[in-house]
């Protein structure tokens, strides 16, 4: 299988499995990740890590060779479907990861790029080299790619499909953090840090965030005092605010 969900504790797991093709985003592999969030949507999951199987690469692509010799209308189609597909994990019920061990370029930093978060281990390379073949990127690059590292960086990566290393990655705020030991390990250790939490609550705290970026600060910040109120109104409210006048660690029930 191409695509392989499991689950460790807490955490849904969609490995990319195409280790003998770097794990290249093929039409299907694309499909198959829109089941995937089906699957993982329809469960339990308090968290969702992306990994690439083996030690090579998160996803090196495109498959190239599907892409040649398609008319206009199957391209635009192909585009859309991606970006249908990566868009979900904007409003997916639960935090994303991106854990890129290795190569993500092109369709899968643009993936990368879609998750919530992003870990990067030390020989990470990402970038989007699609100028390089003649091409622009078509599953959300050129929009996510300027909203993770600003617009001066983005035209920059994007116009000269320069790759960029971990550390670089983390300066530049294109990763949350570079990771070392186990990737998987490291990925769930960072998920910890918040699925403890009232899922709801999360929701509204990246709703709050992702919405900042698309409006006017006045209007954000009636946005932020909407989202707040509602807040207000859970029950994990109630419960936090009282397990941290009574000193003991709270219980939320996602309500």
């Amino acid at each position: 299988m191409a695509i392989e969900v499991s689950r460790r504790e807490e955490c849904a797991v969609i490995t990319l499995n195409r280790p003998d093709a770097l794990n290249a985003l093929s039409f299907q592999l694309v499909r198959d990740i829109g089941t995937a969030l089906d699957e993982v949507a329809a469960s339990d999951a308090r968290a969702l890590l992306f990994i690439g199987a083996g030690d090579r690469a998160f996803c090196a692509g495109a498959d190239i060779g599907e892409l040649d010799g398609r008319d206009m209308t199957a391209q635009k189609r192909g585009a859309e479907a991606g970006q249908r597909i990566f868009a979900r994990l904007d409003t997916f019920p639960i935090p994303s990861i991106a854990i890129i061990n290795g190569y993500a370029f092109g369709g899968g930093m643009e993936l990368a790029a879609a998750c919530t978060f992003r870990l990067a281990t030390e020989n990470a390379r990402m970038g989007l080299p699609e100028i390089k073949l003649g091409l622009v990127p078509g599953y959300g690059g050129t929009q996510r790619l300027p909203r993770l590292v600003g617009q001066a960086r983005a035209l920059e990566l994007v116009m000269t499909g320069r790759a960029v290393g971990a550390t670089e990655a983390e300066r530049i705020g294109l990763v949350n953090r570079v990771i070392e030991g186990d990737p998987l390990e490291a990925g769930i250790a960072f998920a910890r840090e918040f699925t403890g939490y009232s899922l709801p609550v999360l929701n509204l705290a990246r709703e709050a965030v992702m919405r900042a970026l698309d409006t006017p600060l006045g209007e954000g910040l009636k946005i932020e005092a909407d989202l707040s109120t509602l807040s207000f109104q859970t029950e994990d409210s109630l419960e936090g605010m009282a397990a941290f006048l009574e000193k003991r660690k709270p219980a939320f029930r996602d309500a």
